[in-house]
Formats: structure tokens, C-alpha cells, sequence
């Protein structure tokens, strides 16, 4: 890595932004110029949160649909106080889990039957109605430009529609939109989505007609209704009646995301806030409890025994997420009881300095809790390409901060023909087996791998954090906040520094494919580090130095007593920073 002229500390790969009123880093630059243009124009950390928010299904339309999911943590400064909005629909009413039970083998086919409740514009626009400012006719002309007037193909998008064609090909619809022409988009193609550009501005228009009936709340409510009473229900409705599918009317009127308070816990004087256990993110907070009792500094950073430690506190977490993680509507999940330094100590006890465990360890025993006791499935190697969805995080002139993490495919289900957009198939990070804690149910939440994060030390700095990766998210989100908070490194370098993943656990995407052992390791490790880990018996695998396969995560953080924002975006996707 080059060496800066002047700092002679190692130089980023892409510069870190820094800006003293306000900061966006989002997956994709023109995302990031969404929210800029909200804040440069007046608004706050919401309004540019969202406007960026709905782009990035517009931008990434193969890894995030603006009809997907969009789990949120908004801080607000005046209060101190970190919320959670959901953005995660249900199974629909009509559900039948036996199809997949019985007729389906204990799997979850791709197309129209893993459809959930869509939750990503209920979220937005409930982030707007309670903590905005701005009208959603205005915070989404952005996506609209985007749509109608086309972007260029990015290196992401087209590598992911590429891997995904054949998939692309089951439905029309899908190829018209992705496969031009019948080919992949190259990079610097311009990619059109017109009907997704007419179904936003149809929501653009009611949200104004509203506004001028009733005012602020009342353009909101309009563009609300319209998405999930209106004419775009109403086509919803229709295509999954006619082709088989069980999304009704009464499932979209009916859906609201829940807005509750975050889940929360203490690294050494930094409280590390995420989402609720319907969400993978308690995961990442039950990693830093135990990571927190380790010496990581006197391992040494990226040292064999730091990655081996880390890797092996990753499978415990992960291995008491499949047993125990669930929508806590359904399930009684022993959060207090897996975030406690007491049940930290009694795993980090399990983590051998010498042997890695050969595939996910067991899960910690917990008196009284109703685990699931879901099968592990055979070993099996993952596609190529890992880890979809995209991020934003912004923080605002008036120091509130938003962290949010956008996510769905369009190569698993098909497009609703006229609309330009997929409903939600997050279906598929649920378990055809009834004995898993996330299994499949009427009304009943899929366990969530989007986690948006923040970090908040106290008169010191505000830092949300995030990333796409699926089960990979939490694993560098670890890394990048113990690269920071433990060791110290700038915010760009913090993300740019090498980075490991184990894939020692059944991956929440269906089919669940199960890796025993396997470490992925960048490039930019020594040769070294990857013998002494295969000597503690991990499967090493060399990924490429800069690997889009380490998920890529975005983050700000606003020091305190400077009254400086720098903001970091990873150069292994297609991600920018934009401050001022």
C-alpha cells in the first residue's frame, strides 16, 4: 500500500471525506449524491437517508429492490436516543408452510411463493412521518431521475447479472428489465428502468395531491396508500392471484413497521447499538461481548491468533443465532441472557487457541429458553458471488445520524409486470422446517441478515456503521469497529485494512448451504498467517486482495469535540462518501 507524502502513514484506497456540517456514504456515488442533495437543500439526516435509501433500489436494482426491505436506526440528538424501524415484512395470511414442508422437500423454491409483506416503503415513509421533514415527492426525484433517465451499468451490477442470467431468463418480465437486448449490461451500458420509474412517480404524485388536500402529514399518508391501497396494491394483488402466490390486499393495507427502541450493549465505554433479534444484528453485539474479554491487542491486529480468535468467536455467536434467533413475536429470544459478560465468559471458554472447531460449534445451553433445533444441512460450496443488499448512513448538521440497510434481489422472483419492481422475496432467509426458530409461518417475520449498526461513546463520537454481505455483514462490521475503536485507525482505513470471513455456520439464504471450516482470507494477508491457520485446522481459501466477497461496509463517525465528520466507504463495491 502506497505511503501518504506528508503523514507517512499508509494511504486509503479511496480518499476519506471529511466535511464539518454533514456526511453520506452510501453503496452507490449516485446514492450518496441523493442524500447529499437533501442535506445541501435543508433537510435532515432522515430525509437523506431516505431519498439515498430508495435510490440504491434503483442504482442496485439486482441486490436491492425499493419494494424490498429497509431495517433503520435513527439517533436522534435531542433526545439521546437511538430507534429501530423495522422494515421487514411477514409471511402473508394465506401462508401455507406445508407446501414447503411436504411438497417442496424442506426447501423454498425461487419465484413468487417466497414473497413476503413488502416493507421497505411503509419504513421510509414512516421515518419521514416521524422523525423527517421533507415531502416524499421531493426525497425521491432523485431515484426517479435515476430510473427514467437511465445510470451507467457499475462493475457490482454487472458481474451480479451476469452470475445470475439463467435466473434472470425464468420470467420475462425479469430479462426485458436486466438482459437488454438478451445480454448482460457491461459496464457503462445505460440501464433504463421505465415502469419502476412510473410506479415511483405515481406515488411522487399522490404524496403531492395529499400535501396540497392536507398538508405535510396528510402528502405522506397519500403516498403511503397509494403503495399499499392504490393501484400498485391493486397489481400486487392481482399477479399473485393469478400466478399462484398468497400476497392479498388485506396483507399490504394492513402492514406497518414496528418502531421500537434499539437493542444495546457496552464495549469498553462505547455503547454499539442494532435492531431487534428479528435481524442478525444482536449477533454482532453478542461477537463484541465476547470479543471484548480477549486480548486482542497483545494478539496483535491480523496476527493468526487475533483472526483465529475472532473467526472462532464469530461460529459461537452464529451457532447460538441458528438456535435461538427468530421474529420475537413468535419466539422468546434469551437476549439479555446471550448479550451478558456471564455468557460471554462461559463461550469465550470454548474457543481453543490452538484447534478451530471443525464446523459450527454447539450453542450455548440456556435455561428455560425454547430453542430451535433445526437440522444442520450437508456440506456444500456457496456460489461464486456472496453477499447482496447495499447501505447508507448519514449524519446531519444538527448531529442526528441514520444508519439503514436496504436489501432485496430481483434474479429470485419475478417483477410485477408494469410495476418495474420485485415485492420483497426476503422469504427465502427463513427455514422450511418447523423445528428452526426462524421457520416459515403465517404473519411471521424471516430472520433478517440486513443490520444496520451505530456506535455512540459518549461526549466523544457518533458512528453508524453498516454494510451489504448477508451472514458476512456482522463479520466485518466487527472488524472494521474493533479496527477503530480498538486499534485506532482513521475511518477509511479502518474499512480498507484486510479483511477474513468464516463460512463455519449454514448460510441464512436458502438453501442454507453449510461450509464446515472454511476461512476466506484477502490477498493481503502473508502467506504465513494462512499456514498458521491451516494449522489450527481452518479450511483457508485465498480471495482476491480487494474482494467484493468480505461484504463492504460504510461508516461516519462525527468526533465530538472536534465538530469534524469523517466518512468512510469501502472501495470493494461501489461505494462513495459526500460531506461538506
Amino acid at each position: 500500500m502506497p505511503i501518504h507524502p506528508v503523514s507517512g502513514s499508509a494511504m486509503p484506497m479511496q480518499p476519506m471525506v471529511t466535511g464539518r456540517r454533514w456526511m453520506v456514504s452510501a453503496g452507490h456515488w449516485l446514492a450518496a449524491e441523493a442524500g447529499a442533495a437533501m442535506l445541501a437543500a435543508g433537510g435532515n439526516a432522515v430525509d437523506a437517508a431516505v431519498a439515498a435509501g430508495i435510490t440504491l433500489g434503483v442504482v442496485h436494482p439486482d441486490q436491492v429492490q425499493t419494494t424490498g426491505v429497509a431495517p433503520l436506526l435513527v439517533y436522534l440528538r435531542e433526545r439521546d436516543e437511538v430507534v429501530s424501524i423495522a422494515g421487514l415484512g411477514h409471511w402473508p395470511r394465506a401462508t401455507r408452510p406445508e407446501v414447503f414442508f411436504d411438497d417442496h422437500g424442506g426447501k423454498i423454491p425461487i419465484g413468487l411463493l417466497r414473497t413476503v409483506v413488502p416493507a421497505a416503503p411503509d419504513a421510509w415513509i414512516t421515518a419521514l412521518q416521524r422523525y423527517g421533514t421533507m415531502p416524499f415527492h421531493e426525497v425521491v426525484q432523485p431515484a426517479i431521475r435515476c430510473a427514467r433517465e437511465g445510470f451507467t451499468v457499475h462493475h457490482m451490477m454487472a458481474e451480479y447479472i451476469g452470475a445470475f442470467a439463467h435466473q434472470y431468463r425464468i420470467w420475462p418480465q425479469n430479462a426485458a428489465i436486466f438482459l437488454p437486448g438478451d445480454r448482460v449490461p457491461e459496464i457503462g451500458d445505460l440501464f433504463v428502468q421505465t415502469d419502476l420509474a412510473g410506479s415511483l412517480q405515481h406515488m411522487a404524485d399522490e404524496s403531492r395531491a395529499g400535501e396540497r388536500r392536507g398538508g405535510h402529514q396528510a402528502g405522506l399518508a397519500a403516498a403511503h396508500d397509494a403503495f399499499y391501497r392504490g393501484d400498485l396494491a391493486a397489481a400486487m394483488v392481482r399477479y399473485h392471484r393469478e400466478n399462484g402466490g398468497w400476497l392479498s390486499a388485506e396483507d399490504l393495507s394492513e402492514y406497518r413497521s414496528e418502531v421500537e427502541p434499539a437493542v444495546s450493549i457496552d464495549f469498553n465505554g462505547t455503547k454499539v447499538f442494532s435492531c431487534p433479534a428479528w435481524c442478525q444484528g444482536p449477533s454482532l453485539l453478542q461477537m463484541l461481548v465476547m470479543a471484548r474479554g480477549l486480548d486482542l491487542t497483545g494478539m496483535g491486529h491480523n496476527s493468526p491468533a487475533y483472526v483465529h480468535a475472532l473467526a472462532e468467536t464469530i461460529k459461537l455467536a452464529f451457532a447460538d443465532r441458528q438456535r435461538y434467533f427468530g421474529d420475537p413475536r413468535f419466539v422468546d429470544v434469551p437476549l439479555a441472557t446471550l448479550l451478558s459478560e456471564a455468557y460471554a465468559a462461559e463461550r469465550r471458554r470454548q474457543i481453543d487457541p490452538d484447534r478451530a472447531w471443525p464446523g459450527m460449534p454447539p450453542a450455548g445451553e440456556i435455561a428455560g429458553s425454547r430453542a430451535g433445533e433445526a437440522a444442520l444441512p450437508e456440506p456444500g460450496r456457496a456460489p461464486e458471488l456472496e453477499g447482496d443488499t447495499s447501505y447508507v448512513c448519514v449524519i446531519d448538521r444538527w448531529g442526528n445520524a441514520v444508519s439503514a440497510t436496504p436489501s432485496d434481489t430481483s434474479f429470485d422472483t419475478p417483477v410485477i409486470p408494469g410495476l418495474g419492481f420485485c415485492p420483497s422475496s426476503r422469504g427465502s432467509q427463513s427455514w422450511a422446517d418447523p423445528k428452526a426458530a426462524a421457520t416459515i409461518a403465517p404473519m411471521r417475520r424471516p430472520r433478517l441478515t440486513p443490520n444496520p449498526s451505530m456506535a455512540i461513546r459518549k461526549g466523544d463520537y457518533v458512528m453508524p456503521f453498516g454494510g451489504p454481505g448477508g451472514d458476512l455483514q456482522p463479520q466485518a462490521m466487527m472488524q472494521v469497529f474493533l479496527n477503530h475503536a480498538v486499534f485506532g485507525m482513521e475511518m477509511q482505513h479502518a474499512i480498507d485494512a484486510p479483511r477474513f470471513v468464516t463460512h463455519s455456520f449454514p448460510h441464512t439464504f436458502e438453501p442454507h448451504l453449510y461450509q464446515p471450516g472454511k476461512l476466506d482470507l484477502e490477498q493481503r494477508y502473508p502467506a504465513s498467517t494462512a499456514d498458521a491457520l491451516a494449522a489450527r485446522g481452518h479450511d483457508v481459501f485465498w480471495r482476491p486482495p480487494v474482494s467484493t466477497n468480505v461484504a463492504g461496509v460504510c461508516a461516519i463517525r462525527s468526533d465530538l469535540k472536534r465538530g469534524l465528520l469523517q466518512g468512510g466507504a469501502d472501495p470493494r463495491r461501489a461505494a462513495r462518501a459526500i460531506g461538506w
